[in-house]
């Protein structure tokens, strides 16, 4: 990991070791006050532990033009982006999305999509419903492998991530700790519960920690449609296509909405928000992230709506494409960080404990 990143972070969070004025804000400060040196793993920790709320930023007092220029959400913010980087598996893949996120999202819908309208124009495959364009076999021999890719890439990331920070043995106890953290997003609340100034230094909101929840419920609801519809059709005997009242439709029209929503708001946010308390050209790939995450809903809702239409082969290709595209990325995007969020709530949980 960059040397001059971690020294920058060391050198904050010694600071701010010794002042102890945001010793409620957040998880990032009882971790940080519990050390008195800080190993790269521990300043990794802190840093994936960190929301960037940024409440602890305006509430500083040794900010510019003090001589200190403490900067905490930046630093842990670079720290942050740069284990993801490096801890990414291929390696090579990690930094090149961090470093072309739009252009390469871009061009993977784009691919893909073509990919799929080259199927469907060069074979003929029958069947019903979506399976006219594209057979249900051939979904699963692109889907499967395209699924279990993302899984197999971010559990050696997090494999790497907790021997980095030296985590100590894992204890169920502790995940579920941090699973109803994450669930009610705790740590985008504020140190007084208030909300935090991601948008504007004197405004406390929660609107972040809303579309935060919204993307999260959204992409939950998503695959727990998807999760539904290969139960009905492997175990029940239920294939597809299914009706509109039916559970697979319920619960991926409700997510896709959210997905939707979230993501326009969440971008809304990120253009409003102060880029110098964040991580330094990682503008571009988050918005790539969000955008391909947005999109991929929105083709969906449009294929929901438009699905009994002659657009339906059009449709299709592109939310194909633009699944099959996130699926691949997802591993060295900020999809990403709510893995890494979730073991570093883990590992706090388990050295709180002790």
């Amino acid at each position: 990991m960059q040397t001059d990143l971690l020294q920058e972070a060391r050198r904050q969070a010694e600071i701010c070791n010794a002042c102890r004025y945001c010793e409620g804000y957040c998880s990032v400060f009882p971790a940080l006050h519990a050390e008195r040196a800080f190993s790269d793993g521990d300043l990794t920790q802190l840093a994936n532990l960190c929301h960037n709320c940024r409440g602890c930023y305006y509430a500083c007092q040794y900010t510019a033009p003090h001589e200190f220029d403490l900067n905490l959400p930046q630093a842990l913010a670079n720290v942050r982006q740069d284990s993801w980087e490096e801890l990414a598996f291929p390696r090579a893949a990690g930094k090149a999305f961090q470093k072309n996120g739009v252009l390469i999202a871009v061009a993977s819908v784009i691919g893909f999509a073509l990919l799929f309208w080259a199927a469907r124009v060069l074979a003929s495959v029958g069947g019903e419903g979506f399976y006219a364009v594209l057979s249900h076999n051939a979904m699963v021999a692109i889907f499967l492998p395209a699924f279990l890719f993302p899984l197999v890439s971010i559990a050696v990331s997090l494999r790497r991530y907790w021997r980095h920070i030296d985590a100590g043995p894992f204890r169920p106890a502790h995940l579920i700790a941090a699973l109803r953290q994450a669930a009610s997003m705790k740590n985008l609340k504020g140190g007084h519960g208030d909300g935090c100034n991601f948008e504007d230094e004197d405004r406390f909101t929660h609107a972040r920690r809303a579309v935060h929840q919204a993307v999260m419920y959204g992409f939950l609801l998503c695959f727990a449609a998807t999760s539904v519809a290969t139960v009905m059709h492997y175990m029940l005997d239920m294939p597809a296509p299914y009706r509109l009242f039916s559970v697979p439709k319920l619960l991926g029209i409700s997510g896709g909405l959210l997905l939707v929503v979230g993501c326009f708001e969440m971008i809304r946010l990120k253009l409003r928000s102060d880029r110098t308390l964040g991580a330094a050209g990682a503008f571009g790939g988050e918005v790539a992230f969000i955008g391909l995450l947005g999109f991929t809903g929105f083709s969906g809702l449009a294929l929901y709506a438009f699905g009994q239409t002659a657009a339906t082969p059009t449709l299709l290709a592109v939310h194909l494409g633009a699944v099959l595209a996130f699926f691949l990325l997802a591993p060295f995007t900020k999809m990403a960080h709510g893995f890494y969020r979730l073991t570093a709530l883990t590992a706090d949980a388990g050295r709180s404990r002790k």
